[in-house]
């Protein structure tokens, strides 16, 4: 390539950065003002990419690229796209009828889908009309204002169970999950995180207490997802799932995945160490860390820290206080 040429192509790939720079600087969103500080460096850096970058770029791309200028703007928009804020989605696909000794109802099977690349995971659970009408009118009491324009299908005196209403309702309730989450307070809201995962909860503590604890933890590792994505940026409403988690495998004897749950929990409280699960924590930590060989040292310090500074109080063990937790 002469030297025309090859400035014409430089040319033509800053001007496609460019292009790009000026497309992408639109006023964010409340989800992407709060985008942890690595994916807003990641995101900062394909937009305003510096010379080192640029080299970088035409690297990968290779000096004698011919490329267009379209085709290099989909090449940035694809870089973009992998620093893209996670969002929910929300599915009915299908219901199913329930006949329990003199009740009848429907089903709304709900499959909760994560946007963006950064895993493929999904949550499944089910709801009946009550439980839908139940969260609408707790939001109403909570969030009157946002909730004003919010409708909600109203019940019918006959024809609940034809196949017309069934397909009408799934439709407003898939319409009215997705406007919910699009509200920030009321997708942060107790009350709607609850909706989606206390039932499943409760199934889950139900168990541990009965001691069948492999169907604890089956159902525990199918909320921790969807716990983990509904409450991002306040790590603490996890702590509680993650240390049952921990229970249960402790109890199936599989200390090594009960130590990995155990340090997720760990992370969480590191600067809450006045948490009620945290001194538990750390000495179920100091039990499986000395079963499996591993240093056990650096959590019976922080133990003995804790100790000299509070005053010696009764503490429960960490399976003494998962069986408590969602007690009716």
């Amino acid at each position: 390539m002469d030297q025309d040429s090859h400035c014409t192509a430089e040319r033509e790939l800053l001007e496609a950065v460019s292009s790009i720079t000026t497309f992408s600087t639109t006023s964010p969103s409340d989800e992407e003002q709060i985008q942890p500080k690595a994916e807003i460096s990641c995101q900062v850096r394909k937009e305003n990419p510096g010379k080192g970058d640029l080299q970088d770029s035409n690297a990968s791309l290779s000096p004698n690229s011919l490329m267009t200028t379209k085709e290099l703007q989909e090449y940035w928009r694809n870089e973009k796209r992998q620093c893209r804020q996670v969002k929910l989605l929300f599915e009915i696909p299908s219901t199913r009828i329930v006949e329990h000794h003199l009740s009848k109802y429907v089903m709304y099977k709900i499959i909760i889908l994560q946007t963006g690349s950064f895993d493929s995971n999904k949550s499944v659970i089910e709801r009946r009309y009550s439980d839908f009408e139940k969260l609408h009118r707790n939001l109403l009491e909570e969030f009157s204002e946002e909730m004003e324009d919010v409708t909600f299908p109203k019940k019918t005196l006959t024809g609940n169970f034809t196949e017309e209403i069934i397909n009408e309702r799934k439709l407003a309730f898939k319409d009215y999950l997705r406007l919910l989450y699009s509200m920030k307070y009321i997708r942060r809201s107790k009350k709607f995180i609850d909706f989606l995962t206390r039932p499943e909860l409760q199934e889950a503590y139900g168990c541990l207490r009965g001691g069948q604890y492999t169907k604890a933890l089956e159902i525990l590792l199918e909320v921790i997802g969807l716990q983990e994505r509904l409450t991002r940026g306040n790590p603490l409403s996890i702590v509680p799932t993650l240390c049952a988690i921990v229970v249960c495998h402790k109890d199936l004897e599989n200390p090594a995945s009960a130590f990995e749950y155990g340090e997720k929990a760990l992370s969480c409280l590191h600067v809450h160490t006045s948490h009620r699960y945290y001194i538990p924590l750390l000495e179920t930590m100091i039990t499986l860390a000395y079963e499996l060989g591993k240093d056990f040292l650096s959590f019976q310090e922080k133990l003995e820290e804790w100790k000299a500074k509070k005053d010696p109080i009764r503490v429960f063990t960490l399976k003494e206080l998962a069986v408590r937790e969602y007690v009716q």
